[in-house]
């Protein structure tokens, strides 16, 4: 039976529910189970929606449900029973709470069906509505055109009351307990029946009363005692009885009541109030038994914690680096206002769950009276309280409470809260050569305002937007010291033109090779990354005003080698300059972050608890907006697409290329993909993954040219690669009309064969790659700008970032980049400020092949792309096998 997982499947609703069938369909169903017939559903195909008939095994629901719940974690499941799967596990989460309600179908069979549904089941049967995959209802609506699947949640509820139909079945034969259908046309009022609730009444002691509600009108609702003083209500008592006795097993006050010859009303003890406040009625209310309180007995009391002071420090530059704590304490308040210490005082030595405060009764639980009484927290660092100010809530004990920022800290909050606005409107340094954009300026003014506090920072706008000149604008406005710069060695030679043509007069040195002179430091010093790990110490001895690191990215792994030693050299403010602050998760921001400013985000741990999992994984929008809250005032982000950024720039126009396979490339795809799924279907663990990984790199190595995927560097190229072939006719264009272009491959491999094959043809060209030492990079850029060589061909690792490029009006990307970030980089050697052409980017891509899906995949944004713009190739070793086949089949 474990083999139907693999096949899509769908839920076939019945009256009575039980009756409801999971129709698996697929080419290759197992024999010997279930009724084998044949099911209409809907695919599309080509860009058109049709119906085709398929084979398909029917299971009846009760018998599918113990395949269905252990699919939701089966690798290999289709995720259309995936999703059966999670919601076979709402439906006996359900069953097993009691939420179970007896009913008279349409067709007047006895039937259970889930109920009462509480908020909180409500909103997970939501989710489940919201990710239900197209295959798991792609039966077509009957007489519907167009063609109409069926509704989501109409299909969702339907299937959870299959399973709650199902399930409490027995031997007798009595209506509501027999497997075989029963007509209860007769039962249908009995069935409506009620549902119970506890009213508490307040007059200096507690009482509660139950009441009762009817379920055919919400609306009508009665005293216990009166349902018992009137005549002919003997079902409705029954059932109250049921239900109070359920209850009665979650908060066992309830006996008392069950004791009574009628079940109306009792007083309740402190104490049982207290567990009412604590997590009783809650679990009342999940039992079906919602707890009312009178409306003249307030629950305004809330508490939240609070942190700063009224007097600001002296230093705060010094202050917010330091290692002096802030206070963090409970604050307990009546709405929106504190409560007066006198207060405080009266609420910690109450006796009673009610205490009188400003002439009103005030509901108070065991923990706020607990919070009341212990009302200090652990001190925190500076850093971490600015960060809980910002979010505006705090984890404590696994709950989020509200935080106040008194006094100083909550004037620094709303100062720093925008990144943009309310920055002080500083002019431009005078010293400096160049006029500021106006976004440049604003850049500045943001980056003024957060140094001169002492607070570390992200300047991540678009790659070409200039982050070197404001740096250097910057520089010039502090003239308190040194700045140390610290980027990839294809970087260095930029940065200090860059200083020199805007800064005239302000010392720049490269530390470097064999110029590493440190003494007598002033104005600029650049150094490699590459250098400045193993000489990390006397760095670290000068007194810095600035660290800046470029292209912040490199640091992005915060165990490597390079980052700790990027962390050594503490003097300064820390300044990180990035396109891309995040390539694949957040926790490389907090990398680059947490250097720049430590402490704000906490440890990796903490973080990845409270931020990257809710975010990444659980997709959590509420804990998105507080980081980014948190985030906001420490990380300024710009793209070239906002309005006003850069509207001098041309126009980038970006075009997919497909191309067939030639007959080679075609035989050698089909054959890698079969050998590879056989080994793929026999592997586990990480020797699949790796096995996965292979063949990703052997098809896109075949797709790009057989020979770079046969390993033959001296072999004939021409007809034999149909991406070769089109870029031959890009490149004569592209030269004969006089235009500049950049190829772009991730493989240095087939860059070595295009300079070859170029060369057969006299085309004249360059090849930038990772190896290629520092002053022949920067004499190969000269070389491009003049003119002097028209095609430049780069490795995009090693020409990805920090080269200015915009003598060419092409880009042309061999290879897809699975990361559109990464191209984008790419892209921006040629598109930015700077250029004056309009810029045509051509993507080119084999026709059938798992580019070409993976490209569909990240422009119509479906959930894999997503996956792999977060994780890359590692996101596709998580495919099962038959996903796995469906995305690399040669079609």
């Amino acid at each position: 039976m474990d083999e139907l997982v693999r096949c899509p499947v769908v839920f076939e609703p019945a009256d009575p529910p039980r009756l409801g069938r999971m129709a698996f369909w697929g080419a290759e169903l197992p024999t010997g189970m279930g009724e084998l017939g044949a099911l209409d559903v809907v695919e599309a195909r080509d860009g058109e929606v049709r119906v085709r008939t398929v084979p398909a095994l029917r299971l009846p629901v009760a018998q599918a449900v113990p395949l269905l719940s252990r699919a939701r974690r089966d690798r290999r499941a289709h995720p259309a029973t995936a999703f059966w799967g999670a919601a076979t596990v709402v439906a006996l989460q359900l069953v097993a709470r009691g939420r179970l309600l007896p009913t008279v179908s349409p067709g007047d069979f006895d039937a259970w069906r889930v109920g009462p549904l509480d908020p909180a089941d409500q909103g997970r049967i939501g989710e489940l509505v919201d990710a239900m995959p197209a295959d798991a209802r792609a039966v077509p609506v009957p007489d519907r055109l167009p063609l109409e699947l069926p509704d989501a949640r109409v299909l969702v509820e339907g299937f959870l009351d299959a399973v709650a139909d199902a399930m409490p079945r027995g031997g007798s034969e009595a209506a509501f307990l027999a497997a075989t259908p029963q007509r209860v046309p007769e039962l249908r009022a009995w069935a409506d029946g009620v549902s119970v609730s506890l009213r508490i009444e307040f007059d200096g002691r507690f009482r509660a009363v139950v009441q009762l509600h009817s379920l055919a009108d919400p609306g009508l609702v009665s005293d216990a005692a009166e349902v018992w003083a009137g005549a002919g209500r003997a079902r409705a008592q029954s059932q109250a009885i049921v239900v109070l006795r359920r209850a009665a097993r979650v908060w066992p006050a309830l006996d008392a009541v069950l004791h009574k010859e009628v079940p109306d009303e009792f007083v309740l003890l402190d104490d049982e109030v207290r567990q009412l406040l604590g997590g009783a009625a809650d679990r009342l209310a999940a039992k079906g038994v919602p707890v009312h309180w009178p409306k003249d007995l307030a629950r305004q009391l809330v508490a939240r914690v609070a942190i700063g002071g009224d007097s600001p420090p002296r230093d705060m530059p010094g202050f917010l680096s330091g290692d002096q704590a802030l206070r963090f304490d409970w604050q307990v308040a009546l709405g929106d206002d504190p409560l007066t210490r006198d207060e405080l005082e009266q609420l910690a030595q109450a006796h009673r769950p009610v205490v009188r405060l400003r002439e009103q009764w005030q509901l108070v639980d065991a923990d706020l009276a607990r919070r009341a009484q212990q009302r200090t927290l652990e001190p925190l660092s500076p850093l971490a309280a600015l960060g809980l100010a910002l979010t505006g809530t705090a984890e404590i004990d696994g709950e989020q409470v509200e935080v106040v920022p008194n006094g100083w800290l909550g004037a620094l909050r709303d100062r720093i809260a925008d990144a943009e606005g309310g920055a002080e409107q500083l002019a431009q340094p005078p010293a400096l050569a160049a006029t500021l954009r106006d976004y440049q300026l604003r850049g500045l003014r943001w980056l003024a305002r957060m140094t001169s506090l002492g607070l570390g920072c992200c300047l991540a706008d678009d790659m070409g937007l200039g982050k070197t000149i404001t740096v250097i604008a910057l520089h010039l406005h502090r003239s308190a010291g040194p700045t140390l710069v610290v980027c990839p060695a294809s970087l260095l030679g930029n940065w200090e033109r860059e200083i020199r043509r805007f800064a005239p007069g302000v010392p720049v040195r490269r530390f470097h090779g064999s110029a590493r002179d440190l003494s007598e430091v002033t104005g600029f010093v650049l150094t490699t990354y590459g250098t400045m790990r193993p000489s990390a110490s006397e760095l670290a001895a000068v007194p810095w005003d600035l660290v800046v690191a470029d292209e912040a990215q490199h640091v992005k792994n915060a165990r490597s080698a390079t980052a700790k030693a990027l962390r050594t050299i503490t003097s300064g403010v820390r300044i990180a300059l990035t396109g891309t602050p995040v390539e694949n998760t957040l926790s490389e921001l907090w990398a680059i972050l947490d250097w720049a400013t430590p402490g704000l985000l906490g440890s990796l741990p903490s973080f990845r608890r409270r931020w990257a999992k809710p975010i990444e994984a659980d997709k959590d929008e509420e804990t998105a907006r507080r980081l980014s809250r948190l985030l906001r005032p420490f990380l300024l982000r710009r793209s070239k697409s906002d309005p006003g950024i850069a509207p001098e720039l041309p126009a980038k126009t970006e075009t997919d290329q497909l191309v067939p396979l030639t007959r080679e490339q075609a035989g050698l795809y089909e054959a890698a993909v079969r050998e590879a799924m056989a080994e793929i279907a026999d592997s586990t663990g990480m020797a699949r993954r790796g096995k996965i990984v292979k063949l990703l790199t052997s098809l896109k190595q075949i797709c790009n040219h057989p020979a770079q995927y046969l390993k033959q560097p001296d072999a004939r190229l021409t007809a034999r690669s149909g991406k070769l072939a089109l870029l031959d006719e890009l490149l004569d264009t592209i030269v004969a009309e006089d235009h500049a272009v950049l190829v772009f491959t991730q493989y240095v491999s087939m860059a070595q064969l295009l300079v070859r094959h170029l060369a057969d043809r006299g085309l004249p060209c360059q090849f930038l790659h990772g190896g290629t030492p520092v002053p022949r990079r920067e004499a190969m850029v000269h070389r491009f700008q003049s003119g002097e060589v028209p095609i430049f061909l780069i490795s995009l690792k090693a020409g990805g970032t920090g080269l200015n490029l915009t003598r060419a009006d092409h880009v042309v990307h061999y290879d897809r980049w699975w990361n559109p970030a990464v191209e984008d980089q790419a892209t921006d050697r040629a598109h930015r400020i700077g250029q004056t052409r309009p810029v045509q980017v051509h993507r080119l891509m084999t026709e059938g092949t798992i580019e070409d899906r993976i490209a569909a995949m990240l422009t119509a944004k479906r959930a894999l792309a997503d996956a792999v713009l977060t994780g890359g190739e590692a996101a596709l070793t998580e495919l099962t096998d038959s996903e796995l086949a469906d995305l690399v089949e040669l079609r």
